[in-house]
């Protein structure tokens, strides 16, 4: 009789483990792949596994949950895809990179914190920093890379064999221009992968396009020109950036072949920035025609700023080649690898032309004396290595499935919307035809978890309404479950 009762509650107990106190009577039917690799995500999120931390062998795990060994390798692959954990061999799979922190859900129907503070009538200067701080379960925002993917390994074998050869005199104030490896490394990764050759002693080191542009308004403000065209639709954050210093900024229509020269000859600014390689936000590529347009308009004086921000980021069309290769000295030509590694490192590269060369200089040298020195021996290294170009083959992997999966949630969800700049880029642009409000579906978005840009803050002309939304730092999970949320809210609002 005692026996009998023994064993009916042995049959009842559900299985478990004791790694993370996991229960699988918590999953749903169907899902236990899904399940497990959220359980383990929020783990990694909350510090319970820490980067470093090994999961249990997937046969253990498995025996421990009563399910089969799939289940377990499946949820353990996905975290490989999401840049999570790493499979060592005989080492085991150990956590490599931890996400973000989560932020508090939203509440339901309501706005999420921060989201009156982001979206008002005009986007002031604040407004991307406000977005950024904003919390979102899903953030889709432009212009952000994948941050779980950032090399450390890579990384720290570089800064220990870097601090390992330094020299007392090496920690001390160094050539504002930066230090002369990294402005070797620099010119020769330009005429690998962007045709652009250069002297190293012309490369100016600065702290991102930001400080690029900062010290671009001081030298042009100081030879009396307060005004540089911008591309329409184009970045907000350059146009804010350069509005801060003083800087007028004209905007000029971008179509199909990019921006429009005849557009740019008629508001008669003297200067202007421009994203030619993949175009912000549209996505297009300034073609063989504009091109040649905006070389006979250098020629008779213009100065262009080419913004190189992404171009590595290619998929399904050959490179483009930068203008600093075919204009040469007409184009001031800026890059950073803010977006191939991360913004915190806040290491990018100045090629300014000769008249410009040494204003340039000595308004760096005034700024901050120059950035600095280690990170810039250690990024020297990763590029004398071979490791960033084995780094930006494993993003282009990444983010092309992750652009994929994009595209087909937008098909899914989002049926009538067009979409733009698919070919390259961290980003796609989407646009509605009819009356929709872009800044009220992004602020509903957000209320509901969800973290986009409106196409419209980022033009000074009317154009058609749209998103731009970003796929380089979520999961081909997060990204369906993101545009999903996008769907819904269109739909309601278009059957109001």
């Amino acid at each position: 009789m005692g026996r009998a009762k023994v064993d009916a509650d042995h049959r009842a107990i559900t299985p478990g483990s004791d790694f993370l106190q996991l229960n699988v009577a918590d999953a749903p039917a169907g899902g236990l792949a899904d399940w497990l690799a959220g359980q383990l995500r929020l783990a990694i999120a909350d510090g319970r596994l820490p980067v470093g931390g090994r999961l249990p062998a997937s046969r253990v795990l498995a025996s421990e949950l009563r399910v089969s060994r799939g289940v377990v390798t499946e949820a353990y692959q996905r975290l490989t895809e999401d840049g999570h954990v790493v499979g060592r061999g005989r080492g085991g799979t150990v956590v490599v990179a931890a996400p973000l922190p989560l932020p508090p859900a939203s509440r339901p129907g309501g706005a999420a914190p921060g989201a009156a503070a982001v979206f008002g009538d005009e986007p002031g200067p604040e407004v991307l920093e406000r977005m950024r701080a904003a919390p979102a379960r899903i953030d889709l925002s432009p212009g952000v890379p994948d941050l779980t993917a950032f090399p450390r390994a890579a990384w720290l074998r570089a800064e220990r064999a870097v601090v390992g050869e330094l020299a007392p005199a090496d920690f001390g104030y160094g050539d504002p221009r930066g230090t002369p490896a990294l402005r070797l490394e620099v010119t020769r990764w330009l005429a690998r992968s962007r045709g652009v050759r250069a002297d190293p002693d012309h490369v100016l080191v600065v702290a991102g396009f930001a400080q690029a542009l900062a010290l671009l308004a001081h030298v042009l403000g100081r030879g009396g020109i307060t005004e540089v065209a911008v591309e329409d639709p184009g970045s907000l954050g350059v146009r804010h950036q350069l509005q801060s210093w003083g800087v007028w900024t004209p905007p000029v229509p971008v179509d199909e072949g990019g921006l429009r020269v005849d557009a740019l000859r008629a508001s008669g600014a003297a200067v202007v920035v421009l994203t030619p390689a993949h175009q912000f936000p549209t996505g297009v590529v300034l073609d063989g025609e504009r091109r040649r347009e905006l070389r006979q308009w250098a020629d008779e004086g213009g100065l262009v700023v080419e913004d190189d921000y992404d171009a590595e980021h290619r998929f399904d069309r050959p490179p483009v080649p930068a203008l600093r290769s075919m204009l040469g000295e007409q184009v001031c030509y800026a890059g950073s690898v803010s977006k191939l590694l991360a913004p915190a490192l806040r290491v990018g590269w100045l090629l300014a032309p000769p008249r410009y060369r040494e204003a340039f200089v000595a308004a760096k040298r005034n700024t901050d004396l120059g950035n600095a020195v280690l990170a810039q021996l250690v990024l020297a290294r990763l590029m004398e290595s071979g490791d960033l170009e084995r780094h930006l083959r494993l993003l282009r992997r990444r983010h092309r499935d992750r652009r994929d999966a994009m595209i087909g949630a937008i098909g899914t969800h989002l049926p009538r919307a067009t979409v733009h700049g698919a070919a390259a880029g961290l980003h796609l642009m989407i646009t509605f035809a009819g009356d929709v409000d872009d800044v009220e579906l992004a602020a509903a978005a957000l209320a509901h978890g969800v973290k986009v840009h409106p196409l419209s803050w980022h033009g000074q002309l009317r154009g058609r309404p749209g998103l731009v939304l970003g796929y380089a730092a979520r999961t081909a999970s997060e990204i369906t479950d993101g545009v999903r949320v996008l769907g819904e809210l269109l739909e309601d609002r278009q059957s109001d």
